[in-house]
């Protein structure tokens, strides 16, 4: 693979920071939250469970409205900064030499 990307020479790789942190933690983080979003329609539904009274039809289907509206939310949110961690990482890195492609009209641009 080395073959294919031939850093500059004299570029500086800048060390690990706070983006190495946020990628090693969003996994635990997405799953802590999914968890913790999924405990109100569960408790709604023990309330109903033991409390036959309770008009539960449509407040078991708002929280799960709700609660699933807000798991979409916190993905998003998670991959949203799990992708940015992972450019600024990429940033760090070494520079590449780029392929250089002649231009054919490099005395004389057209315009």
């Amino acid at each position: 693979m080395s073959r294919f990307f031939k850093t500059l020479p004299g570029s500086l790789r800048t060390p690990p920071g706070r983006e190495r942190q946020i990628l090693r933690r969003l996994p635990r983080i997405c799953a802590v939250g999914t968890a913790l979003l999924a405990l109100p329609p569960l408790a709604v539904r023990g309330a109903a469970m033991f409390n036959p009274l309770l008009e539960a039809g449509s407040l078991i289907t708002s929280v799960d409205i709700y609660s699933i509206s807000l798991v979409v939310l916190h993905w998003t949110v998670v991959f949203t900064v799990g992708l940015s961690a992972f450019i600024v990482m990429v940033m760090k890195g070494p520079a590449y030499v780029a392929d250089a492609y002649p231009l054919s009209d490099a005395d004389k641009p057209a315009g």
